[in-house]
């Protein structure tokens, strides 16, 4: 554990989900490959379909759009949608089945399990300060069984930027009755999670169990950790 500001008291603690309570990047991996296996097979205009098609699509609707960044479930609808279409699938059929593709999807990526130490950890804390999420993704908390372990989780979508912006910050703060600057919000991006929460007056808690050095960084964390469950003895 290294600081490099001292820790203000603080009245809850706010955590990032993704790459932090696990390591979502081999469960992303075979989700989006799962999911294209699903759309090649149960959509025959589709069977051509490959990861690179899919990525100039994706990244051709955030050019267009680029609010839809503040909401990857309808970003992702967004794609499967214009690929239907382009690919021969009606309108009116390409919205319906772009809503039951999604919800494939959002089972595909929520196909894991916490670690458990994650799990006692949230427990553990819960017994101190309120304790709450909030994330940029899309991840169904109530199938990771996560959905009892924060006191709310806030997502960015529905009109509520993602992190690194204000916005989930100050309704987090307005749920729990307190100021922004009175959350300790832990996570592992350097800017989402760091700069979001620092830049917003809250502290924030570095999670970096690779030793990534800080060349990313635009604000410092308050501290840094490689094992989160150095945040009991900061109690």
């Amino acid at each position: 554990m290294k600081f490099y500001k001292p820790l203000r008291p603080f009245k809850a603690i706010s955590f990032d989900l993704d790459d932090t309570l696990y390591d979502n990047h081999p469960i992303i991996i075979k989700a989006e490959a799962d999911f294209l296996v699903y759309l090649r097979t149960t959509y025959q205009q589709l069977a051509e379909l490959d990861a690179r098609k899919w990525g100039l699509y994706r990244d051709l609707l955030i050019k267009e759009n680029p609010a839809l960044q503040h909401d990857v479930s309808l970003w992702r609808k967004e794609i499967i949608q214009r690929i239907m279409v382009v690919y021969g699938i009606a309108m009116v059929n390409a919205i319906k089945y772009a809503d039951n593709a999604l919800q494939v999807f959002l089972q595909l990526r929520s196909d894991f399990t916490v670690p458990e130490k994650s799990i006692k950890l949230l427990q553990q804390l819960a017994l101190h300060y309120p304790v709450i999420a909030l994330t940029n993704g899309n991840v169904n908390v109530k199938q990771i069984g996560l959905h009892d372990k924060f006191q709310f989780v806030i997502k960015a979508g529905d009109g509520l930027r993602s992190k690194p912006h204000l916005d989930m910050f100050q309704q987090a703060a307005s749920k729990l009755d307190i100021k922004v600057e009175d959350i300790l919000h832990v996570g592992d991006h350097l800017i989402s999670d760091v700069y979001g929460a620092q830049n917003n007056k809250a502290q924030a808690v570095w999670f970096n169990p690779n030793h990534t050095k800080l060349e990313r960084a635009k604000l410092l964390p308050t501290l840094e950790m490689a094992d989160l469950q150095d945040l009991l003895a900061i109690l």
